[in-house]
C-alpha cells in the first residue's frame, strides 16, 4: 500500500512494515512546514492502523535529513512572536508523535543528518547508519539552539555527550555516533537494506500489544523513582497475564506452538 504525499513517501508491505521516506532529495530532505505537517499526519495514520506493526524511517537521495530548511527559518523570522512559537511547536509536536509511536520505529540512516535530522534519529527505537555518514548539532554555528530536539537527544546520548556535540557544532562520524549511542549499529552502505531487514524480522517475532505496552513501560520507568516503579511494574505484569496475547504466548510456549503474531 502506498499513500500520496508531496514531501514524503509511505509504503506498507504485506507484513505490516511501513517505510516512511523523507522525499526532498534536492534539499537533502531538509525540514520545512510542509514536510513536518505531512510526516505528522503519516505518523498519526500509522499509529491508528492496527495492520501496521513496524515503521522504518529513512531518506531519499544522499542525505537522511539536513535539519531545518533555511527558507523556512527565514520565513519564520518575519513572523510575529506568537507565530514563531507556533511554528517551532510544530517540530516539537512531530518529535513527540514519533517518540511515542506505539510501534517500533527503526531508523534507516542512509546518509548525513544535521540539527533536526539528528533529532529524528534520536526518537527512533533502533538506528542503523551507513558508514561514511556525517552528523552534527550545528545550530550554535548559526546563532541558534537545538531546542526542540534537545529532550530526545539528551535522553538518548546523555548530558556529557550532548555538551560535547551541541556546544561546538562540530561534525562527527558514524564511529562516534555509534559510540555515544546515537546509532545502534553501523554498516557498509551496501549492507544497509539487509541490516534493516534483519532488525525488522526480529521485531516481527514480538506481540504488537506487548510492544506498545513495553514502550509505555520504558517511558514511565525512566521518569519515576524506584518505589513508584515497583508498584507500577507489578500492576503491568499482572495486567499482561490477563491479555489475549499473554495467554496465547504462555500457552504456545507450554505446548511448543507458535503464537499468531510471529512472522517468518
Amino acid at each position: 500500500m502506498t499513500e500520496s504525499y508531496e514531501t514524503i513517501l509511505v509504503e506498507t508491505d504485506a507484513r505490516g512494515v511501513a517505510t516512511v521516506t523523507l522525499n526532498r532529495p534536492d534539499k537533502h530532505n531538509a525540514l520545512n512546514g510542509d514536510l513536518i505537517a505531512e510526516l505528522s499526519d503519516a505518523a498519526e495514520r500509522l499509529a491508528a492502523d492496527d495492520t501496521v506493526r513496524i515503521v522504518v524511517l529513512t531518506g531519499n537521495g544522499k542525505s537522511f535529513c539536513a535539519g531545518g530548511d533555511f527558507n523556512w527559518f527565514a520565513s519564520n523570522v518575519e513572523k510575529s512572536r506568537a507565530e514563531r512559537v507556533e511554528q517551532s511547536a510544530t517540530l516539537a509536536q512531530l518529535l513527540r508523535r514519533l517518540d511515542t509511536l506505539t510501534k517500533p520505529l527503526i531508523g534507516r540512516i542512509n546518509g548525513p543528518a544535521y540539527g533536526g535530522g539528528v533529532g529524528m534519529i534520536s526518537v527512533c527505537d533502533y538506528t542503523i547508519g551507513a558508514e561514511g555518514s556525517r552528523f552534527g548539532l550545528t545550530e550554535v554555528k548559526l546563532g541558534l539552539l537545538p531546542a526542540n530536539i534537545s529532550p530526545y537527544l539528551v535522553a538518548r546520548i546523555g548530558k556529557v555527550h550532548s555538551r560535547e556535540t551541541m556546544l561546538s557544532g562540530a561534525l562527527f562520524d558514524t564511529a562516534r555516533a555509534e559510540r555515544i549511542g546515537l546509532l545502534t549499529e553501523v554498516v557498509a552502505p551496501g549492507d544497509l537494506d539487509d541490516a534493516v531487514e534483519r532488525v525488522v524480522r526480529d521485531h516481527l517475532q514480538a506481540a504488537p500489544g506487548a510492544v506498545a505496552d513495553t514502550k509505555a513501560l520504558i517511558a514511565y520507568v525512566a521518569s519515576h523513582d524506584l518505589d513508584t516503579n515497583m508498584i507500577y511494574t507489578a500492576d503491568r505484569l499482572a495486567d499482561a497475564w490477563e491479555t489475549e496475547e499473554g495467554i496465547e504466548g504462555i500457552n504456545s510456549f507450554i505446548s511448543k506452538g507458535v503464537p499468531s503474531w510471529r512472522v517468518k
